[in-house]
């Protein structure tokens, strides 16, 4: 829970696969409010294995009620299961991307 100017910090552990993102990952983190508007979006540092964390004040003007915060690696091919680390080639890309199943992870604005 919590209330606009409040610090949220969002983590996550290393993954146990392996998955190489590199010594320049990062993370990106959204949140959506209880309206359904998009109030943050940002990147962040992330270790090579997928650890991160980030913290961000709640904005003023958020929707009270549930909100739902979303991470996942950037600039990453994250649907792929083949177990290579497949980048997303620089430069204006020719496929949209999709959420093979995107997690949203919720919490209470006051």
């Amino acid at each position: 829970m919590a209330s606009a100017g409040e610090t949220v910090v969002v983590a996550a552990l290393d993954a146990g696969c392996d998955p190489r993102y590199g010594d320049n990952a990062r993370v990106a983190v959204s949140v959506t409010d209880a309206a359904g508007v998009e109030v943050l979006k940002d990147t962040a540092p992330m270790a090579d294995a997928g650890s991160f964390t980030y913290r961000f004040e709640v904005p003023a003007g958020v929707a009270a009620g549930e909100a739902l915060v979303s991470a996942y690696p950037h600039n990453v091919d994250w649907c792929d299961d083949t177990g290579v680390n497949n980048r997303a080639a620089a430069g204006v890309p020719t496929l949209g991307r999709v959420s093979c199943a995107e997690r949203l992870v919720p919490f209470t604005v006051r």
